[in-house]
């Protein structure tokens, strides 16, 4: 029986080697992903630039690794901003996979919560200063234009549902964070 890998305070870890979507390899395997660390502390502008580069690198499952490191680690104001788009990241993630109806699902939750972040924060008089509320540019916060992001996914989850994974190309699993210039 093999034990569960654990850091020094007991908690359980996985230091195995993981391919280009999160996978685990063998533990025999040498090669692999670089992996996110599970301790990362992150800020929230580094999150989105990092998380941003992974997902236009193809890296899905690692951005949600830094998503998930920037909502443990932010302010309970943003956990909605975060925690939605790690839901996307999985969501991507699951459709590299060929698993459509995780694709879906979570494309779709992600959006909900980003939607439900993004009205708040518009409403809200003590509203974040990196929120640009301007509408011609959608909701802003450290670079991520939400507007945009909602819609792409919405977009990617209603083709998936009406056309399948086939009907997605490169472009749609290399999720922007905004719309490119």
């Amino acid at each position: 029986m093999t034990t569960r890998d654990r850091d020094a305070a007991g908690r359980p870890r996985n230091a195995r080697p993981r391919d280009g979507l999160g996978r685990p390899l063998p533990r025999s395997a040498t090669a692999g992903t670089e992996r996110i660390p599970d301790d990362l502390e992150i800020g929230p502008a580094e999150a989105a630039s990092l998380a941003g580069s992974l997902l236009a690198d193809g890296r899905p499952f690692h951005a949600h690794e830094v998503f998930e490191a920037a909502w443990k680690t932010g302010p309970d104001a943003e956990r909605e901003l975060w925690q939605g788009l790690a839901q996307l990241a999985v969501g991507i993630t699951h459709a590299r996979r060929g698993n459509p109806r995780g694709a879906v699902t979570l494309l779709l939750r992600g959006a909900d919560r980003l939607h439900a972040y993004a009205t708040a924060t518009s409403s809200a008089p003590s509203a974040s200063a990196s929120v640009d509320p301007d509408p011609a540019t959608h909701e802003r916060i450290y670079g991520i234009d939400l507007g945009f992001v909602i819609a792409r996914a919405e977009h990617i989850a209603a083709t998936v549902e009406s056309r399948g994974l086939p009907a997605l190309d490169e472009a749609d699993l290399r999720f922007p964070l905004s719309p490119p210039l």
